[in-house]
């Protein structure tokens, strides 16, 4: 049951909590075998940013979309301006935005790590207009993901990718705004399988402390093998300010990108609690980008996003009732059984009561998935 005290706690986090979309979540994807077309799936930017309108609208915490230049903005400075329209029409800002230095053939053997200096060059001034496209929508985050790496031994020298990568990434962090942070993000393997340039959070840690102080980590969930603990990982990266966001998903393996919670709710319910305990402890809030980075392959698009949402709404709400107190003094004193149902007591909570009461108060519809079904967009 929900008392008035527990209720009036999650209400408080859910008025700071906010999650952005993707638009790329909208539109058809697929797997490196194909893809399969949904009738309903955004065929333009002008449907994303209308579908993510209706998510937001339902939800009331999902006010930015991630946008991806090479798909968003194919003309790149030049469609600032539509997109601006877009977003005021449908009551949303840009978000993030994301280069995409993965697509075009010339990225073959790689984009910053490319042995070919023309190659490296091009991808830096796709970047930089990046940066400069940001700049025009107001955009704080440059999320940057790199699929380069090599596929078998000896093909590549590593050293002198990793040295290619940091002369990039500094040349990108000399290009930002004084409110401006560039996101450094990382994954083990796929599409790379020998290699990745960038592998994991140490790596991408050491990029951007090498890039300057506007740069931090980006922590996919996805982007970890099996027995990784995330958990420890954003622990230590808040400990160290660095950091910046998160790409939220689940998965059986290292990226599959399905829905958020659909396979391990609790590893995201401990995310978040690492998170609030932080913000406890220190009595300052995160400065965290929260993002939602899925492939809809099989679900319908806008009922996948609306799900994620309300599940990052839960999760984020039995995160908001740990009793950190007691749990500090349990840390302490290694009662070990009392510290851990301190965590499991939050997260076995049904939050669900006090999120309808709290859509009720901000004139929200109770259960936003009935009321998409209901309005007939689709």
């Amino acid at each position: 049951m929900i008392t008035n005290p527990q209720s009036d706690s999650i209400a408080s986090a859910l008025n700071a909590f906010q999650i952005e979309l993707p638009s790329w979540g909208f539109a058809n994807t697929g797997t490196r075998f194909g893809k399969f077309n949904q009738p309903a799936a955004a065929t333009s930017t002008e449907e994303k940013f209308s579908d993510a309108g209706q998510v937001h609208r339902l939800t009331g915490v999902c006010p930015t979309i991630a946008l991806h230049v090479l798909w968003d903005l194919p003309r790149g400075a030049a469609d600032v301006a539509h997109v601006r329209t877009l977003a005021a029409e449908h009551g949303l800002r840009a978000g993030s935005i994301n280069p995409n230095v993965f697509q075009d053939q010339c990225y073959k053997y790689g984009s910053f790590g490319n042995p070919d200096p023309a190659v490296r060059q091009a991808a830096l001034d796709h970047i930089l207009d990046s940066v400069a496209i940001a700049k025009g929508l107001g955009s704080r985050d440059l999320s940057l993901w790199f699929a380069d790496g090599s596929n078998y031994p000896g093909t590549q020298n590593i050293r002198h990718r990793r040295q290619w990568f940091e002369a990039g990434l500094q040349a990108t962090h000399e290009r930002l705004a004084g409110d401006q942070r560039m996101l450094v993000e990382y994954k083990p393997f796929e599409p790379a399988f020998y290699h990745t340039d960038i592998a994991d959070w140490g790596m991408a840690l050491l990029f951007a402390k090498a890039a300057g102080p506007r740069a931090k980590v980006l922590v996919d969930t996805g982007h970890h093998y099996q027995a990784q603990n995330i958990e420890q990982i954003v622990a230590w990266l808040l400990d160290l300010d660095m950091l910046g966001g998160f790409h939220f998903n689940d998965r059986r393996y290292a990226d599959d990108d399905l829905t958020m919670g659909s396979i391990d709710p609790y590893q995201a319910f401990r995310i978040f609690h690492e998170i609030r305990h932080f913000e406890w402890e220190t009595g300052r809030r995160a400065d965290i980008a929260y993002m939602i980075d899925q492939s809809h392959n099989l679900k319908g698009k806008i009922e996948a996003m609306i799900q994620t949402v309300t599940t990052a709404m839960e999760l984020y709400a039995k995160a908001a009732l740990v009793d950190h107190e007691k749990l500090a003094a349990c840390q302490t004193a290694c009662a070990l059984v009392d510290a851990e149902a301190c965590l499991k007591d939050a997260f076995s909570t049904d939050v669900r009561p006090a999120i309808r009461e709290w859509a009720a108060s901000k004139g929200l519809p109770a259960d936003p998935m009935d009321a998409f079904r209901q309005s007939g967009y689709l």
